[in-house]
């Protein structure tokens, strides 16, 4: 059987009928740091170019760090919501698009895009 990124394929026998189904099993640890490695890859690697235009600026990104499923709202809550009823394993990452940080508490947010 196949490994799938992050997961273990495997077959589970349904007790109700005889048909077999191959399911995935989510892997138990990433760190905080694997999760936002996994996902700042997905953004730079294909996401940030068809992304980062006006309309976008400021907004939330949520990035599923194991598929590279993405979504896009103002604060990132609904996204967030969403990927998480898809898959509620999900380890998400989120990003402000067009900005060094996502949230700032005192600090100052530099823009990294026009």
């Amino acid at each position: 059987m196949e490994r799938s990124p992050g997961g273990v394929a495997g077959k589970y026998y349904n007790n109700f009928n005889s048909q077999s189904s191959v399911i995935v099993m989510q892997s138990i640890f990433w760190s905080v740091e694997e999760v936002a490695l996994r996902a700042k890859q997905f953004y730079e690697n294909g996401i940030r170019q068809n992304v980062e235009h006006s309309d976008n600026i400021g907004k939330m990104i949520v990035i599923d760090a194991e598929t590279g499923e993405y979504g896009i709202d103002p604060t990132g809550v609904e996204t967030a919501l969403k990927l998480k009823q898809k898959n509620p394993n999900a380890r998400l990452f989120t990003i402000r698009i067009g900005y060094d940080v996502a949230v700032s508490f005192g600090g100052a947010m530099e823009r990294t895009a026009e």
